[in-house]
């Protein structure tokens, strides 16, 4: 068993709603958390542009916002929070990614929020959320994911870890796997023995394997209540865009969009295209066997939001009936509702806004693990009966 590091107890705690958001990109972490009642001290981020969408949604940022790399932050500058945030780079992670795991130029920068925790000492916030595409799971055969959670072991941490995907709340296929710290000094809160196989609707199969084979990780597991089942299609988050707008390709542009297709899409469009009715879809280029092949998807959900890099990470639209097939680009709004950030200010070029999208949050699901975690956790410090062992040093900082 990995030792903890046992700070001094105090039975005069409390613990504001505030948090700290590293990897902030464009804010939806923000958005989600504020949702409950959370309140943002201090966030950083690397990309400029991203910045400057978060600055276009909350505002002058300039006391709470720390552009830079991670590597480089002095944690002094961190003021005291109850939360802490990361949700760290996939590049290295992901399926469509380099997959050096977590020693890759991008992914490595969650080494950087593990060496900021570690200088805080007895600052450290009571609780952390982690956020990452489900590949951090099985990068290097489960390696990553074992070495990561057991650094925060080592920090007086003990985790949880469970996967959502995003469909459950509005029409986009994004499952993220999350992981859970808080810092302990309890005895029973650590699992002596091999845990349970805690399969179940957030710990799917492979997760939990991956729990029930992973003893020597300091585990504690919370019971989450069913997740919601949305109703919402993707037909309801779409711009009403009149057929002559420009955001429509020309005809050749289409047609040629139909011929990248397999027999079986192309099929499915046509049928489409002949109903007395519009219907929708959402197309992703893919390189199959060397070849950019144009995939189709009709069930009503859009595919994963992802960065437009090389252009391959574009999802395109797809309107069909009436004898006529049309398709365009999801717009900037349309992304921002996939993400659950119907009302996100958006006055950023095309590609920038794309982006910033497709590197964030889904905003419902960080306010369902607020509601139905996060929180009654919390609450759960709050009380007489469970005070955290942690001594806070200095004063919470709440943005102004």
């Amino acid at each position: 068993m990995i030792p903890l590091v046992m700070p001094k107890r105090s039975e005069e705690l409390q613990y504001p709603k505030i948090f700290a958001e590293f990897f902030a990109g464009i804010g939806l972490m923000r958005m989600g958390l504020e949702q409950t009642g959370w309140s943002v001290a201090y966030a950083n981020d690397i990309d400029p542009d991203k910045k400057e969408m978060y600055e276009a949604q909350f505002g002058n940022v300039e006391n709470t916002f720390h552009l830079g790399d991670i590597h480089h932050i002095n944690p002094q500058s961190i003021p005291n929070v109850t939360l802490a945030t990361a949700s760290f780079p996939c590049n290295d992670l992901s399926l469509a990614g380099s997959r050096n795991g977590l020693a890759g130029k991008q992914s490595s920068a969650y080494w950087g929020f593990i060496k900021i925790l570690e200088s805080l000492g007895r600052r450290r916030p009571p609780i952390i959320l982690l956020e990452n595409v489900i590949g951090f799971l099985n990068s290097h055969g489960g390696k990553d994911f074992e070495e990561a959670l057991l650094a925060l072991n080592r920090l007086g941490y003990v985790t949880d870890a469970f996967e959502i995907n995003a469909a459950r709340f509005v029409p986009q296929s994004r499952v993220r796997l999350f992981v859970i710290g808080r810092l302990s000094g309890y005895e029973e809160d650590i699992l002596k023995e091999t845990p349970v196989f805690y399969e179940c609707e957030t710990r799917p199969k492979a997760l939990a394997q991956f729990i029930f084979t992973h003893p020597e990780i300091n585990w504690v597991m919370r019971d989450l209540p069913p997740l919601p089942m949305s109703a919402t299609k993707l037909k309801s988050i779409l711009e009403d865009l009149p057929r002559s707008d420009w955001n429509w390709w020309s005809r050749e542009r289409t047609d040629y969009l139909a011929a990248q297709m397999s027999a079986k899409h192309r099929s499915q469009l046509l049928e489409m295209s002949r109903r007395k009715k519009y219907s929708y879809g959402t197309v992703f280029r893919r390189i199959r066997r060397g070849k950019s092949m144009a995939e189709l998807r009709i069930d009503g959900i859009a595919g994963c939001l992802r960065t437009p890099r090389g252009g391959s990470g574009r999802q395109i639209l797809v309107k069909a009936g009436y004898g006529n097939i049309q398709a365009r680009l999801l717009t900037p709004r349309e992304c921002a509702r996939l993400m659950g950030a119907n009302d996100f200010n958006i006055s950023v070029p095309l590609n920038q806004a794309l982006f910033g999208f497709g590197d964030a949050v889904c905003v419902p699901v960080i306010t369902w693990i607020a509601k139905n975690y996060i929180d009654p956790l919390l609450r759960k410090f709050q009380s007489k009966r469970e005070i955290i062992a942690y001594e806070m040093r200095g004063e919470y900082a709440v943005a102004g």
